[in-house]
């Protein structure tokens, strides 16, 4: 829903707009677009701006403030990267919500549901997908089955407190979950009233950006920062029963591991990290 528009505050009964050249201030204070993030964070700050407001389109930002829209577009996804603005696909720009980022474990096996209820967060699901039918080739080699092999796919976008976070596609053997509508808020849940509970898993996370797709859905600008994983989780005998890829909002999300130091290389020298990072989490 779209919220108000930016207004200026009342000063003496007349309004005092909020953008115009002046407050840009001058050179000394550095380049255009940043002088124009700090004058939209003074604007949220002094409450001009509040959660949900619609800022003016880049066209008229830029008359308004005398700066070309090159410039205007630069502080805007430079803000929006930031979490400070959220861009809607066909809607416009809007001041974000100031709360605070989701935190997402990495270090036990819990379902998406589990954590942010578990966080005080009100976890929602919009189902974009709940199919069945054969295993592709590349399926068929994530899950170690065969192609044509019968598969359950589950896509969802995934909702915290009402607002999008992540979009989440998974695939399971239908051996597992042979009805996609059996699936609702929780595919652990699921799994676990199957019998087919996992017991371990490993993922894979990767910093990307937004395609046009993936930033509609999660009320993005294309090109916004996102982390995308991989979860590929096992079965007490070993074998495959999930494969999920998700986009999660690089604004939204902080993911936690916790670690400790081996009793076996207490006193060692530890080497870099690996560029590819395995956590067991669901």
């Amino acid at each position: 829903m779209a919220g108000r528009a930016a207004e200026g505050t009342m000063r003496g009964g007349a309004t005092t707009p909020l953008f115009r050249p002046d407050r840009l201030g001058g050179e000394e204070s550095g380049p255009l677009y940043l002088r124009l993030q700090s004058l939209i964070r003074a604007g949220i700050a002094e409450g001009r701006l509040r959660t949900n407001d619609a800022l003016p389109a880049e066209r008229e930002l830029a008359t308004q403030l005398g700066v070309s829209r090159v410039t205007v577009r630069k502080a805007l996804r430079g803000l929006v990267d930031e979490g400070v603005l959220r861009q809607r696909h066909g809607s416009g720009t809007y001041v974000g919500r100031p709360a605070e980022r989701i935190r997402q474990p990495l270090s036990r096996l819990t379902s998406f549901t589990e954590d942010m209820t578990a966080s005080g967060h009100v976890p929602g699901t919009r189902w974009l997908d709940r199919s069945a039918g054969p295993a592709t080739a590349e399926e068929a080699t994530l899950l170690g089955i065969a192609p044509g092999d019968a598969v359950t796919r589950l896509t969802r976008l995934r909702l915290v407190d009402g607002d999008p976070v992540a979009i989440e596609r998974a695939i399971v053997p239908a051996t597992a979950i042979p009805d996609p509508a059996k699936v609702g808020a929780s595919l652990y849940d699921a799994l676990a009233g199957a019998g087919m509970q996992p017991v371990r898993a490993v993922q894979r996370l990767a910093a990307v950006s937004l395609g046009e797709s993936e930033a509609r859905l999660l009320e993005a600008a294309p090109g916004s920062a996102a982390v995308a994983i991989e979860r590929i989780a096992y079965l007490p005998d070993g074998s495959v029963v999930e494969c999920t890829r998700s986009h999660y909002r690089g604004d939204a999300c902080d993911f936690v591991a916790e670690l400790s130091l081996s009793p076996h290389g207490a006193g060692t020298d530890a080497g870099p990290a690996s560029p590819t990072t395995q956590a067991s989490q669901g």
